[in-house]
């Protein structure tokens, strides 16, 4: 009966319908031919309704296949994480995908109001059930896109530290120093404070060294400045001459230029004017190296005329305590030896020091003991 109500279109002017036995009587009523005539108009609009539907529906998923090839080439060129590369064209393909269809239907005439908040309360509902799931879901997207830290930095959150082993969409694992494995939500991390003891390719280390009241301090600050100069890790005059020294040697890697090659060979794949004339992207690029090295090497002039020495080692007396004088030695180190120097500066300080005339001491205290005898005069030496 609805399917006849919604192909006869019924003059309501002249005639009140009112139940649904009367609009049957109507029906019956008409002529053979006029209700024939009003069913194959009804048809013929809805056979090109369909047509037009299937043609959106094919145009469209032509369309969302394309979008999803460029999304992740994008994706994939900026070097965004794999597990978030893949959960983001997911995404995007569905939501595409639901998009065509509330269209597709609204082109057959189907009412899609109802179809759209019938889909928003259930996510509504499921959103409020797995509140505390999709923190920290939303939690790993951030730090997937942010990259306040990435896999192989140790850092310290939640009070936990370790060396960070997996980032995932909804927990990060790491290994503390004794092996322990630790998952900790994303949601949390996302939103406070992380110390990342990776992010910076160099450290400072304080040595706190303690000597007896009476040593001579230039002596005590030259055996400690002849310790850390020495060491192969410390850095000798500043931070900008060590990472171009030790990057020369391969020592350290410069992450902008990994990123910028890394870039680059991603282009150089995706590119087909690079594939035809490589030997001129060469060329190109021989330029733009040597360009990047020049410009090293005035950065390296500069800083050795104005701040030759702004990170050499350096010892200072950091306070005069009771019972000894407590110095304090600073030394740059790459972030990765910093324990391996700390720990080997430590023995050398405690080997060395006491060589060169150097004592440590130890709390004391000075008692004098003033007393009489039973003659109530107080006894000679």
């Amino acid at each position: 009966m609805i399917l006849l109500q919604n192909l006869i279109t019924i003059p309501t002017d002249s005639i009140a319908v009112e139940s649904h036995a009367e609009e049957w009587a109507l029906l019956k009523s008409l002529p053979l031919d006029e209700l024939i005539d009003q069913l194959l108009q009804k048809l013929i609009h809805f056979g090109f309704q369909l047509a037009v539907a299937i043609l959106v529906f094919v145009i469209g998923r032509f369309l969302i296949k394309r979008i999803h090839v460029l999304f992740a080439r994008m994706l994939r060129r900026r070097h965004v994480d794999e597990s978030l590369t893949t959960f983001l064209l997911s995404m995007a393909q569905i939501v595409m995908f639901f998009i065509l269809i509330v269209m597709v239907i609204g082109i057959l005439g189907i009412e899609t109001s109802s179809f759209i908040a019938l889909f928003a309360s259930a996510g509504v509902a499921v959103g409020m059930a797995l509140s505390g799931t999709l923190q920290n879901f939303a939690g790993g997207v951030l730090i997937l896109l942010l990259k306040p830290y990435r896999v192989g930095d140790y850092i310290e959150a939640q009070g936990y530290a370790g060396t960070v082993r997996e980032i995932q969409i909804f927990s990060t694992i790491i290994t503390t120093y004794d092996n322990k494995g630790i998952i900790i939500p994303n949601g949390p991390l996302s939103t406070s404070s992380i110390n990342n003891w990776s992010r910076e390719q160099y450290r400072r280390v304080d040595w706190s060294v303690a000597i007896s009241y009476g040593d001579d301090f230039d002596n005590a600050k030259s055996a400690l400045l002849d310790i850390l100069n020495t060491e192969e890790h410390v850095v000798k005059h500043n931070i900008t001459e060590d990472r171009h020294l030790r990057m020369s040697r391969g020592e350290l890697e410069n992450e902008s230029d990994s990123d910028q090659t890394a870039e680059a060979a991603a282009d150089e794949k995706q590119s087909l004017w690079r594939r035809l004339f490589g030997k001129h992207h060469r060329k190109v690029q021989a330029r733009i190296e040597e360009r990047i090295h020049n410009m090293r090497l005035q950065e390296l002039a500069k800083v050795n005329e104005t701040r030759r020495d702004e990170h050499a080692p350096s010892v200072v007396i950091d306070e005069l305590a009771d019972s000894s004088v407590n110095l304090t030695a600073r030394a740059w180190v790459p972030t990765a030896n910093y324990w391996s120097v700390f720990y080997h500066v430590n023995e050398r300080i405690y080997t060395e020091l006491p060589k060169r005339g150097v004592n440590f001491p130890f709390p004391q205290m000075d008692v004098h003991l003033n007393y009489t005898n039973t003659t109530g005069t107080t006894p000679s030496a």
